[in-house]
């Protein structure tokens, strides 16, 4: 099982991150996108999708039309883990 980041690991890693805030109630970061369009958006949640797979780490989201609202937390740790910042360090590759 993965550790949960102290407060330090996390103020690193969210300062590395481009827009993801923190959560304390939920131990969780998320962040909101918004495309030009519903497809643009269903495009950017597959390849996010395919890349979460991978890394057998899913994230929590939602779609609405053009937006995308994605929450990341490990569940089976109770909070934040690293594989929570570099499933989110490649969701900020992927919307590049």
């Amino acid at each position: 099982m993965a550790d949960k980041l102290d407060p330090a690991q996390r103020e690193a890693a969210l300062r590395r991150l481009n827009g993801w805030i923190y959560d304390p109630a939920a131990d969780a970061i998320s962040h909101d996108f918004k495309f030009k369009s519903f497809p643009d958006a269903f495009s950017f949640m597959t390849r996010v999708a395919l890349a979460a797979e991978k890394m057998d780490h899913h994230p929590d989201w939602s779609n609405t039309y053009n937006k995308v609202t994605i929450t990341l937390c490990t569940h089976s740790a109770g909070g934040l883990t690293a594989k929570d910042i570099a499933l989110a360090e490649k969701i900020d590759r992927l919307i590049t």
